[in-house]
């Protein structure tokens, strides 16, 4: 086989970059992908006539004109603007945290002012912000991480928030208002149809060819190539060299309910309560109609199921640092998605990196 590019993993990342090479170079160009379908983590399917997201909640948001526009091209969008709960003392409390979060939490009547002053009165003077742990602290004091931040991090991640780069939950954000919205973007809503219809949109140019259930390793000897993008584990490129790289990973569980509703919003938090973090419920999300039935997932988070998550510790940056020197020196090799780069991207950064990375290593 003889293909000018070839594209590891048919994820976003890999979906975005190979549909630019086919429509604006008309190129062809060769997705090998290990698993059985494509779109990576965002990959949805029907489950009992409902559509689910095999992977957990994805929900798109961006403020950035351009990634919503590209995405625009594939699919029309649901509108729906996410909103969080977390189950803390037998109470439903908004998440991220603003005045209505310690109004409930507390049964207070606080507006901005009052609440500046009451969290004047509890945050904990941190100097040089090193972990999550310091980052709540410092804006929110104790009380508040320990109710609603200090074991959700633990069962998510499997270690202590003061373990963790202050970027986890820097994402956090922390409002003096009465913003319920978990994101606060300009673009925000989900697929009409689903992320695996938008993803088989971007890949209809008959010049992108895939490989299904097939790791890269095992026929890229037998492919001639120029480029090749990859954007799986940085560790096995480059078979371990450094040691493996760590990755957070989750066991998702579905139930079935002949209910209409089984929770107020599509995800509820449950940072002190089962061994599971979040519940989703998914007509929530995608505006389904199904009066009598309806399907939850719960997630066990862990360290051996798909990699979801790189592990932001300073051992394992450390240890990616080393990969990235012979990235670095890499000619026909490209590097993108969450996986290459051991980085933690939202779906719009995803595309947004590829986008960029399609502009100034390709088509440059």
């Amino acid at each position: 086989m003889k293909f000018k590019y070839v594209v590891v993993g048919a994820g976003l990342s890999g979906l975005t970059i190979a549909e630019r090479i086919a429509n604006e170079l008309d190129e062809e160009v060769l997705i090998i992908e290990k698993r059985p379908h494509i779109g990576g983590n965002i990959y949805d399917s029907y489950k009992e006539g409902i559509l689910i997201q095999n992977y957990g909640p994805h929900i798109f948001h961006t403020k950035d004109k351009e990634v919503y526009e590209y995405l625009s091209q594939f699919t029309e969008w649901h509108e729906y603007v996410h909103r969080v709960l977390s189950y803390v003392d037998g109470k439903l409390v908004p998440m991220p945290i603003c005045i209505d979060t310690l109004n409930k939490l507390y049964d207070l009547d606080l507006d901005e002012e009052s609440m500046k002053e009451y969290i004047a009165n509890v945050k904990e003077d941190i100097g040089e912000i090193k972990s999550s742990e310091d980052v709540v602290l410092k804006n929110a004091g104790r009380d508040i991480y320990e109710k609603l931040f200090k074991n959700y991090t633990e069962k998510q991640w499997g270690t202590s928030a003061a373990n963790l780069d202050s970027s986890v939950i820097s994402r956090i954000p922390f409002r003096f208002n009465h913003d319920t919205r978990y994101f606060e973007d300009k673009y925000q809503g989900m697929p009409k149809e689903g992320y695996t219809k938008m993803c088989e949109n971007m890949i209809k140019n008959n010049k992108i060819h895939i490989i299904l259930n097939t790791d890269y390793k095992e026929v890229i000897d037998d492919i001639e190539y120029e480029k090749l993008i990859y954007t799986g584990p940085i560790d096995y490129f480059y078979d371990n060299k450094f040691g493996k790289l760590l990755y957070r990973s989750l066991k998702f569980v579905t139930e079935t309910h002949d209910l209409y509703s089984y929770q107020e919003v599509a995800v509820v938090n449950y940072p002190n309560d089962h061994d599971f973090t979040r519940i989703t419920e998914f007509k929530k999300l995608t505006g389904q109609e199904y009066p009598n039935k309806t399907i939850i997932m719960k997630e066990y988070p862990g360290f051996d199921d798909e990699p979801c998550y790189p592990y932001p510790t300073e051992e394992y940056k450390n240890k990616f640092k080393q990969y990235k020197k012979l990235m670095d020196k890499e000619n026909d090799v490209i590097f993108i998605g969450r996986l290459a780069e051991y980085k933690y991207y939202n779906m719009d950064l995803v595309v947004k990196s590829a986008l960029n990375a399609f502009k100034n290593k390709i088509k440059e």
